[in-house]
């Protein structure tokens, strides 16, 4: 077959393979999903309000009262619990708080074993939680395989491997082209490194529901359809005491607390002066429908890591309890002035390029068709990890910029958020991580005009063998970068 005509036909078979998919996120997509609490009217008062019902504000609601079960603790949210990013995830809850090794050793060198250690006991925090409250959101600690589809990319991972081994990091192990493809067989594979336990795969929105259901056993009180319009210090002696005093504007009220923590993340923060320090991606994912027995047996993954390319533009993919298996990443869209946009959480154009490339990683799956394709904004920061701090002498902290590595992150930020509110030195506030920012994006149209050279050089990196040019370098050597 000519190359013309095997790209119509590949372009066929993957436009078939999309007619019957649902245009919602599998996860939300749920008969358990619960529903909706009322909204606040009228006036409310607290210890700590948590703005923000994504795992951020979640963790660091039920935080605040396991730490304290005394502490009278509000949460809004803008519409419901695990709506929004933490509902539509792929699921992949990891230890790292650094956006991965790499990018934690070229950041935080010297304090990256103690990252690495926090990052481990936090993820070993999330699974006891998960069992305390009896969370049924398919918790299993499977590990994730960095994947090699280009030779350039083995080298990279070898070096990736020792520089942790150096560090003392003993839970990688390194596969060649058979052992990854005897773990999951794709014709794209030639080698693997594999973190047996440094992630967790999970239902993101049953995550979520889940912690939804513990605050409020803990006393915490949600109300949900209730943004947080406008924050400031309070000015009515209704409020909880004396020289207590942040207030909230929302729909139909007002919350006074004393302090409050900040869980917005993708969404415009209510403290300005943060807000340049992040901008919105629009990531998309796949879902499959589910694989017959012939069809798991065709590419075995029987261990059932998570798996991710190594590519600059890559690809995220894992399979389900139901052997489905989500296939995301690969695009990431910004949109020009860093707008929200309903508009651009679909994308056909980007779905069609997913499904194409998912049949070129898994030809034996020709005929497979896709039950649901979703998208949506996440915050990224020019630094790739979240970032902490706080305003009004110290009454508000916030946690922002986890750039897709939020599932198990978050529950550090509500960590950091609690300590810094109570004004604590603690091993984690004393962090380099925590103490620094990021650099801030430009305005417009500079954010525009770096973003998009960015993107064609990542992809003409990913193009050339790896090999970065000048402006990539350059992005590299002043710590800024774009990803999803």
């Amino acid at each position: 077959m000519a190359p013309s005509a095997m790209r119509t036909a590949t372009a066929a078979l993957s436009a078939a393979s999309l007619s019957d998919a649902r245009p919602v996120p599998y996860w939300l997509d749920d008969p358990g999903r619960p529903g909706a609490l009322p909204a606040l009217a009228g006036d409310e008062h607290c210890d700590l309000l948590v703005i923000g019902g994504g795992y951020s504000g979640l963790w660091t609601a039920l935080l605040a009262k396991e730490r304290d079960p005394e502490r009278d603790v509000v949460l809004i949210e803008g519409r419901e619990v695990g709506w929004a990013a933490s509902g539509r995830n792929g699921g992949f809850c990891a230890a790292s708080l650094t956006h991965g090794f790499g990018n934690g050793l070229a950041r935080w060198p010297g304090e990256l074993r103690k990252l690495e250690e926090l990052g481990e006991r936090n993820l070993d925090a999330i699974e006891a939680t998960v069992a305390r409250y009896a969370i049924d959101c398919s918790f299993e600690r499977t590990g994730e395989i960095d994947v090699a589809t280009e030779p350039y990319q083995l080298d990279d991972l070898h070096e990736l491997y020792e520089e942790a081994r150096r560090l003392g990091h003993t839970g990688l192990e390194p596969l060649d082209r058979d052992a990854v493809r005897a773990e999951v067989d794709s014709p794209t594979f030639l080698g693997g490194l594999w973190d047996r336990r440094g992630v967790a795969m999970l239902h993101p929105a049953r995550l979520a529901w889940g912690l939804k259901r513990a605050c409020a056993e803990l006393g915490v009180r949600l109300y949900e359809n209730t943004p947080g319009l406008e924050l400031a210090r309070a000015r009515s002696t209704s409020g909880p005491g004396p020289g207590a005093g942040m207030a909230v504007r929302t729909p139909y009220g007002r919350v006074f607390a004393r302090t409050v923590a900040l869980g917005t993340n993708v969404f415009p923060s209510l403290v300005r002066r943060v807000r340049p320090y992040t901008v919105p991606v629009y990531d998309y994912a796949l879902m499959t429908e589910p694989l017959t027995e012939a069809q798991r047996a065709a590419i075995g993954w029987k261990n059932r890591q998570g798996l991710g390319d190594s590519a600059n533009q890559f690809h995220y993919f894992r399979i389900t309890d139901d052997h489905r298996i989500l296939w995301g990443g690969y695009d990431a869209i910004y949109p020009y002035g860093g707008r929200l946009d309903t508009a651009l959480d679909h994308r056909p154009e980007t779905y069609l390029k997913l499904a194409t490339h998912f049949f070129r990683c898994f030809p034996q799956l020709e005929g497979v068709r896709f039950s649901h394709a979703w998208g949506g904004a996440i915050d990224t920061c020019s630094r790739f990890s979240a970032f902490f701090g706080t305003a009004y002498d110290g009454r508000v902290a916030y946690a922002a910029g986890y750039t897709g590595l939020g599932v198990g992150a978050t529950r550090f930020g509500g960590e950091v958020m609690l300590d810094l509110l109570a004004g604590e030195r603690t091993e984690r506030t004393a962090l380099e991580m925590v103490r620094s920012k990021p650099l801030p994006f430009p305005p417009e149209p500079a954010a525009w005009a770096g973003i998009g050279l960015t993107k064609w050089s990542l992809a003409r990196a990913d193009a050339r063998g790896g090999r970065r040019n000048l402006w990539l370098r350059t992005m590299d050597r002043l710590g800024l970068g774009f990803d999803s």
